[in-house]
C-alpha cells in the first residue's frame, strides 16, 4: 500500500472527508511522527505498535565488491515494533473462500 493508497482509502472509509483533507491528514500524521523522531521521543500508538530512535556506534565495514575495509559513521536510525493487536492481526490466516 502506498500513500496514495492510504489516502484514498481513508477517504472511502470516511465520506464526510474529501480527498485533499484526507491527504492533508496523512501528511499531518507523517510530519508529527518524523518531528517527533528527530527530537528523538518516542510514539506509541496503542493497538498499533511504536516508533523509536536507535542508535548505530561507528564500525569498520567492507566493501563486498573489494574487500577493503570502510568506516562506517554512527547513525540514528528509526525503529518500529508492532503492538500485539497488530501481530496477532497479521498471524491470523485469511479466511478461506
Amino acid at each position: 500500500m502506498t500513500r496514495s493508497d492510504l489516502v484514498e482509502a481513508l477517504a472511502a472509509r470516511l465520506p464526510f472527508l474529501m480527498q485533499r483533507d484526507a491527504e492533508q491528514a496523512v501528511k499531518a500524521l507523517q510530519d508529527a511522527i518524523v518531528q517527533a523522531l528527530v527530537r528523538g521521543q518516542r510514539i506509541e500508538i496503542r493497538g498499533f505498535g511504536s516508533f523509536t530512535v536507535t542508535h548505530r556506534p561507528a564500525r569498520i565495514g567492507r566493501n563486498p565488491r573489494s574487500g577493503e575495509a570502510v568506516a562506517v559513521a554512527a547513525k540514528r536510525i528509526p525503529h518500529f515494533k508492532p503492538g500485539k493487536a497488530m501481530r496477532e492481526a497479521v498471524d491470523t490466516p485469511p479466511p478461506q473462500a
